[in-house]
């Protein structure tokens, strides 16, 4: 189902998250995201870019403010975090999106299997719809959890860093599906530590422990990133660029 152009698809209003009582992993959230939108979601590891979308999702154990969604809302996970040695096919996981609407006892059927079937299509994988999962690529998995999402028919996507670990090329084509599916009418949350990225959305929430700010990309001043990131995580080249220096444990 597609939606009208400006049309709300979810509000959020003072939307405060987290995994213990009086415990708030993120507060004070409030932005809204229109049908035929992409908004980008920043923040460093542990700023409350995953408990965001888990209390969109209506997963985390404490959540207060309000969260107004019309339609579903699917989530789409990063490829590199996808099972790759389960012996099923792409258009197994992608028929996959199609359960939660099927009654237990009864299998998903003819009509699940069209459903993902046009999924995959959709997002130019059709001819790979045998291939075993694991055997496809990087950016060709991350499509297929794209067509999963939209074998549900949702309206809403949340997206975990979807271009993290796929190449140049794949990248374009991911992100030519997902301005596709912007025209169709779709509203997109894209979780991404790309700056250069986000700035072609149509919007950016940032975060930090709580919403830092949410704003147009023209907005995404450097001022505005090292106060999301914090001082030693953003190198400002010029006061022109940012770039985001990942810091791992060992």
């Amino acid at each position: 189902m597609s939606a009208g152009k400006g049309e709300k698809l979810l509000e959020v209003e003072g939307l405060s998250a987290g995994y213990r009582p009086g415990v708030a992993a993120l507060s004070d959230v409030t932005f809204e995201a229109p049908a035929g939108s992409i908004t980008a979601v920043l923040g460093p590891n542990g700023g409350g870019k995953t408990t965001l979308f888990r209390a969109l999702l209506g997963e985390t154990p404490q959540r207060s403010g309000t969260v107004r969604v019309n339609g579903a809302v699917a989530y789409v996970p990063q490829t590199e975090r996808a099972r790759l040695d389960f012996p099923v096919s792409a258009l197994d996981v992608a028929r996959m999106g199609t359960y939660a609407a099927t009654p237990w006892w009864r299998p998903s059927g003819r009509a699940g299997r069209e459903r993902a079937e046009a999924a995959l299509e959709r997002v130019g994988l059709a001819d790979r719809a045998g291939v075993r999962f694991g055997e496809l690529s990087g950016g060709q998995r991350q499509r297929v959890l794209i067509a999963r999402a939209l074998a549900q028919d949702a309206r809403v996507l949340l997206l975990d860093e979807p271009l993290s670990g796929v190449d140049g090329p794949s990248a374009e084509r991911i992100l030519g599906v997902l301005a596709e599916l912007r025209e169709d009418g779709h509203a997109m949350l894209v979780s991404t530590h790309d700056i250069h990225q986000a700035r072609a959305f149509d919007a950016v929430v940032c975060l930090h422990g709580s919403q830092v700010a949410f704003v147009p990309p023209a907005e995404l001043t450097p001022e505005l990133l090292a106060r999301t990131y914090g001082g030693e995580m953003i190198v400002l080249d010029g006061g022109e660029r940012a770039v985001v220096v990942q810091h791992h444990e060992h």
